[in-house]
């Protein structure tokens, strides 16, 4: 297959899980059970991709400037600071890091 076969495919792909959203009967949607399944589920899909993004490089699991950097975003966003103030501080914190090693 060439790549844009692979890309065509994919998009075919998700338009039709997308429709098959749509014909999931709403009683299904109403229990209980789902809905706190469907909760959970995001939850752990995002603490999944931030450990990888952080933890991560390739096969390795390393410990460098991304690690202080989501502490101190963890942090303020405790202290509900805004989101921005939480973006450049991190970054300044990485980029910091980064600098002096």
């Amino acid at each position: 297959m060439t790549m844009w076969q692979i890309v065509i495919a994919a998009s075919i792909a998700c338009v039709a899980m997308k429709m098959a959203g749509y014909m999931v009967p709403p009683r299904v949607l109403q229990n209980p059970a789902v809905s706190r399944i469907a909760e959970l589920l995001t939850v752990a899909l995002l603490a999944a991709l931030i450990g990888v993004q952080t933890f991560a490089h390739g096969q390795e699991v390393v410990l460098d400037a991304r690690v202080p950097a989501v502490i101190v975003a963890a942090g303020l966003l405790a202290l509900r600071a805004p989101f921005i103030v939480v973006v450049i501080a991190a970054a300044l914190v990485a980029a910091g890091i980064r600098a002096f090693v």
